[in-house]
């Protein structure tokens, strides 16, 4: 594996949070970053790096500034091919009657070339994991193995119809074959959709299934409030309390949204440890509502950040997601401190790591952690002046300011070129698969 050498860069490490006397400018610092093995050797001043250590390549770091890869809580990747094709709609009729019977059609040929879209655009606006839950997911893991992204993945299971039992047969195969994948860049997880489509005994086996292989839980929670309204005539309870009452918090959980939540929600959330996905712009769209997010992280629960499916956003620019997210809680909490800049950058890094289990492996560029990192070219007219870059990274940077990605200690990315997959080629393959999928009939 390549030695990597970046050089003479601002980097704002992620590390750690902003401390009361410490202004955001202090969060960066002005040196190198050296990748050996696929993993961060030193990250520092100049003239931290041994100088007996040779790196096979060297990147001029000047005018860039370098931050942990960006991570996409949830998403549904291959919804690319679905993007801008209904708009303007209620959730359920949104699901029921133009996302549902256009899913009915795909293939798993169209899963790949959708999901090989998205993570195309992943990785050129700076996202380097992503946490995934749709079906086919064999051809998922193997768009993700081909471009070398990072992933969690779950096969996305429904508990009433006839496909059921057969979600559930195939997650089992999906985690035997996939986890660890990719020279361990996949990880499994389980996907049962939501609580209103999982009833009490399709759950218990989702939990069976999840002490046996000893992996975590993603799963959409108290999106609506529609679903609010269900499971509280199905079972006298909100969905955060049915969930804690079957049994599904006993696992690492990430829970999607949790839009609408109760005081004592969230107590369980936090004494439970669960983790939550913030998908602003989706629930705006689709006019769920905006999560309590302030109440979370008060509570002391990592809440990280997520672009739902393209269908919904209609983008995956954590860029943009991280921007929606300082803007909306500021106005909705009438508080301009209640999200800074700095701690939005952590939710997308640190937090959004945490929140998926791999705080041990990215999310912070820290000795000893996977090399999965971006160079943000400041040479942009809308990042002059420097005043203050951490602020410029969540209010003025764009997806399309980042130059070059590395993950797993590979360059993946270079100047905005992909270097694993022909970008025309994905694109031709997608657009030839949308006649057939949005005919009538």
């Amino acid at each position: 594996m390549e030695k990597i050498l970046i050089q003479d860069c601002l980097i704002l490490p992620a590390t750690h949070r902003l401390g009361k006397k410490e202004k955001t400018q202090d969060l960066l610092i002005k040196g190198d970053i050296a990748i050996d093995g696929g993993r961060l050797l030193k990250v520092g001043p100049e003239g931290t790096i041994p100088s007996d250590w040779n790196p096979g390549k060297i990147i001029n770091g000047k005018n860039f500034l370098c931050l942990p890869g960006l991570i996409n809580c949830h998403t549904h990747a291959a919804m690319t091919l679905l993007r801008s094709y209904a708009d303007d709609l209620p959730l359920m009729y949104w699901l029921e009657k133009k996302i549902w019977p256009i899913e009915a059609r795909l293939t798993g040929e169209d899963v790949y070339w959708g999901t090989l879209l998205a993570l195309i655009e992943m990785i050129k606006s700076g996202t380097t994991t992503f946490n995934d839950m749709y079906f086919y997911m064999d051809e998922t893991a193997q768009a993700v193995e081909k471009i070398g992204m990072r992933a969690c993945l779950a096969r996305g299971l429904v508990g009433i119809g006839n496909q059921a039992e057969k979600g559930l047969e195939e997650s089992r195969a999906f985690i035997e074959k996939w986890q660890e994948g990719a020279g361990g860049r996949i990880k499994v997880w389980l996907g049962p959709h939501a609580p209103y489509t999982c009833p009490p005994s399709y759950l218990k086996k989702v939990i069976s299934l999840a002490q046996e292989y000893d992996v975590g839980i993603h799963i959409h929670v108290s999106e609506t409030k529609d679903e609010i309204a269900q499971i509280e005539k199905k079972y006298k309870k909100t969905p955060v309390g049915y969930l804690q009452e079957i049994g599904l918090f006993q696992f690492p959980v990430l829970a999607a949204h949790c839009v609408h939540l109760t005081d004592e929600d969230i107590n369980l959330l936090a004494e439970s440890g669960i983790s939550i996905a913030h998908n602003p712009e989706s629930n705006m769209k689709l006019a769920s509502g905006i999560a309590p997010v302030a109440k979370l992280r008060a509570a002391g629960i990592t809440v990280g950040l997520g672009t739902d499916g393209a269908a919904s956003n209609n983008n995956l620019d954590m860029f943009g997601e991280m921007r929606t997210a300082a803007l909306l809680h500021k106005v909705v909490n009438e508080d301009p401190l209640v999200l800074p800049a700095s701690e939005v950058i952590l939710m997308a890094t640190r937090d959004g790591a945490r929140a998926l289990g791999l705080e041990n492996e990215v999310g912070m560029l820290k000795p000893g952690l996977k090399a999965d990192l971006i160079l943000i070219n400041l040479n942009q007219a809308h990042l002059f002046p420097r005043h203050n870059l951490v602020a410029h990274l969540v209010y003025a940077a764009q997806g399309h300011d980042v130059d070059t990605v590395i993950i797993d200690g590979k360059v993946v990315m270079e100047h905005r070129k992909i270097l694993t997959v022909d970008e025309e080629l994905v694109r031709a393959e997608v657009e030839k698969r949308i006649p057939r999928l949005t005919s009538p009939g």
